[in-house]
Parts: C-alpha cells; sequence; structure tokens
C-alpha cells in the first residue's frame, strides 16, 4: 500500500511552490500581512495600543499632534488593532513581503502622525475627529456635522445641544 502512495506522488510531482526563485505565489485576499495606518482617519482612541497582542503599537504626544509607531518586528499579525479601529485607520494588508537582513531591523516600521488643529471656536488645540467616525456618530454626512468635525469636544457637545460657546 505504501508503495501505491510513493508512485502516486512520485509522478505527481512537488507539492510546494519554488519560493522564490519560482513563480510569484498567490496570495489569499483575506491574508493578514503588513499594517498599514492612515493618519488622516485616526481619532486619537488609542485603542489599537491597548488591544495589540504583541506591543507593536505606540503613541506619543508631542507639541505638533500625536505620534503613532507600529513596530512591524515585533507584530503577531492577529489583526486585533484593524478589528478594534472604530475610525478603520488601521488595516492589514496582504503583503507579506516582510522578510529582511538584520541590519534594516528598526526600518521595519509604520509611522504617521495625527496633528493637532485649533477648535473653530475656542481656539485650544484638539484632534480633529475623522470623518467616518462622525458619520457613525451622526448617522450621515452634511454640512453641519463638517462644522461639528472641528470643534473640540466641549464646543461640539455645547454645539449640539443648541447651545452657543
Amino acid at each position: 500500500m505504501w508503495l501505491s502512495v510513493l508512485f502516486k506522488n512520485l509522478l505527481k510531482g512537488p507539492a510546494t511552490e519554488a519560493f522564490p526563485l519560482g513563480e510569484a505565489t498567490a496570495t489569499p485576499k483575506r491574508y493578514r500581512g503588513r499594517a498599514m495606518f492612515d493618519a488622516s482617519s485616526c481619532s486619537g482612541c488609542r485603542t489599537c495600543e491597548y488591544v495589540c497582542a504583541g506591543g507593536a503599537i505606540h503613541f506619543e504626544e508631542q507639541s505638533d499632534g500625536l505620534h503613532f509607531t507600529l513596530w512591524h518586528n515585533t507584530c503577531v499579525f492577529c489583526g486585533m488593532c484593524e478589528q478594534n479601529c472604530m475610525s478603520k485607520a488601521i488595516h492589514l494588508s496582504n503583503d507579506w513581503h516582510l522578510a529582511h537582513t538584520q541590519d534594516k531591523k528598526y526600518a521595519m516600521v509604520e509611522q504617521g502622525t495625527v496633528p493637532y488643529k485649533p477648535c473653530l471656536s475656542c481656539g485650544k488645540q484638539m484632534l480633529p475627529t475623522p470623518a467616518p467616525l462622525m458619520e457613525l456618530a451622526y448617522r450621515g454626512d452634511s454640512l453641519r456635522i463638517a462644522e461639528l468635525r472641528q470643534l473640540c469636544p466641549d464646543c461640539r457637545r455645547a454645539a449640539s445641544a443648541g447651545g452657543k460657546r
């Protein structure tokens, strides 16, 4: 019996792909690879940092904004950051080409800055609320919602309640 299996496998040929010397390998659509960060969509909630299994995500507040850093050497590609990001600022691409030499290990990083902007009402520095999050909160998009995006949380609360600030 085992001889028949042996001959069948010999006639079939190799079962693995000759990567990297052969043809390009197919990548599944939903493969979890390199994490990508979109600073314009980030709300600064830091949920991704909290749920990161590998401790790869870090935020640092500086004078110009909130600095995001994701170390790909530490990332375990679990997808928890993408799953828990309400504003969809982080998504895992299907790019799995992360092999590198030892001298490039500090280059395997994804960085971005969410810049502070002044509130249109009071002038206080704030993190702008991303459009996808405002659409989710206010169920749609309008000129009024675009105005509310440019207000700090206190001024937005007052404006939403109908008061003046």
